[in-house]
């Protein structure tokens, strides 16, 4: 199995798929852990 498709394929067996769900969700997914992140900074620069 490979994990990110390249060519143009018929099987759907990648774990990536360069399609709108993949780039939804990668955006989705960075932009929680940024807000994550900084929600980490801002509560320990106002505990100590």
């Amino acid at each position: 199995m490979k994990f990110i498709k390249d060519t143009n394929e018929e099987r759907r067996d990648y774990l990536f798929q360069k399609d709108k769900i993949t780039k939804r969700m990668v955006t989705f997914v960075t932009t929680v852990l940024i807000v994550l992140i900084v929600a980490v900074a801002i509560t320990y620069f106002t505990i100590s």
